[in-house]
């Protein structure tokens, strides 16, 4: 228990000595000393607050948010911390600052291979063709092969990135034959609009934005496809998860359960579908455009989570082979500088098992 939660249930402690007119010399031994009585359910009282990072992707997870569906079925105080990145939400939580967070899996085999402490509980989709490399129409660029001196935006250390790198691979060209630019969604948008940039591996709302006047070079599907697979995932703070199993538990059944209603609806899904109105809320965007951007993404039943496609299996599963694969690419590229002997220590289907019974 932190400290300064220690404190505050101290200071309640003394407000409630103060009723009872103990001599106020006395009043933080006595309230240490009934915290110490207390033991268990003064911890318990603290540890129901809980810190998650997301990002702006379009996932039914946003009305898990919206609705406080969390709040609502743990009795937990959930504050939601949002991120333009990946690479932040892991630096977030190496720093301590979130106890779960979604990111992608680029940086989460990063944050991996670094030794951060954590484990991947969910995933929260397959991107497919949510995330895609886009150039300008007026960019000149018709292939690949015409990337070569053009200047891209990509936010560094994410999806995308990893995956641009790769397609730079099969392609035959190296960074120093394109100009990659480490920039965040907004400065993507921003630096299309002036014209600063040819083009960008970007997911939504920024991918919407960026097709009105441009168009898909590749996507994250068919890069997928040559043996690469990216998504996103949720992490959690290892210690955090054991002590606070059933609340984990309770937090992807109700992803889950959100996911189910998207995938019931996902033929009639349209802008007025509770769904789409608070992804939109959330991601700063119209319900319209959150119809169609669903739509590129693949969502996972709770089946699907524990196949050995995704984290079932060990070190045999889909998201250990992933999260190595990727980290191997990272190395190649001098992003991290050693790999882990196992990968399997990072990815943890125990919650999603739990989540499961609870369904």
């Amino acid at each position: 228990m932190k400290f300064s939660n220690l404190k505050s249930i101290a200071g309640k402690v003394v407000g409630s000595l103060k009723l009872l007119a103990l001599p106020p010399s006395n009043l933080w031994l006595k309230s240490l000393s009934l915290i110490a009585l207390l033991g268990v359910s003064s911890l318990s009282w603290a540890a129901k607050e809980v810190t998650i990072g997301y990002q702006g992707m379009y996932n039914p997870m946003k009305y898990v948010i919206d609705k406080q569906l969390v709040e609502k079925n743990t009795g937990y105080t959930v504050k939601w911390r949002k991120f333009d990145s990946g690479a932040k939400a892991i630096t977030a939580m190496a720093a301590g600052a979130v106890d779960l967070t979604v990111a992608g899996s680029s940086p989460i085999a990063s944050a991996a291979s670094n030794g951060v402490d954590m484990q991947l509980i969910w995933v929260m989709e397959n991107i497919a063709d949510a995330e895609a490399l886009v150039v300008r129409n007026d960019s000149g660029i018709s292939s690949p092969a015409d990337l070569k001196g053009k200047k891209i935006g990509v936010p560094f250390v994410s999806t995308t990135h990893f995956h641009m790198l790769f397609a730079l691979e099969q392609f035959g060209l190296t960074e120093k034959d394109v100009k990659l630019i480490n920039m965040q969604p907004n400065a993507i948008m921003a630096a299309w609009q002036r014209g600063d940039i040819d083009g960008a591996y970007i997911w939504d709302p920024a991918l919407g934005k960026i097709k009105q006047t441009g168009k898909v070079l590749l996507s994250s599907k068919l890069l997928s496809s040559w043996g690469k697979p990216t998504f996103d995932g949720l992490i959690a703070n290892t210690e955090f998860a054991r002590q606070n199993s059933e609340f984990v538990a309770q937090l992807l059944s109700q992803i889950a359960k959100a996911d189910r209603e998207y995938q019931q609806a996902k033929e009639s899904f349209n802008a007025n579908n509770p769904i789409a109105v608070s992804v939109a809320k959330l991601s700063g965007s119209q319900p319209d455009d959150v119809v169609e951007a669903m739509s590129l993404y693949e969502f996972l039943d709770v089946d699907t989570q524990l196949s050995c496609q995704w984290l079932g299996c060990g070190e045999k599963g889909g998201a250990v082979k992933a999260l190595k694969a990727t980290s191997e690419f990272l190395l190649k590229e001098k992003k991290i500088s050693a790999l882990k002997p196992d990968y399997s220590v990072f990815v943890n289907p125990t919650y999603a098992e739990k989540a499961k019974a609870e369904l």
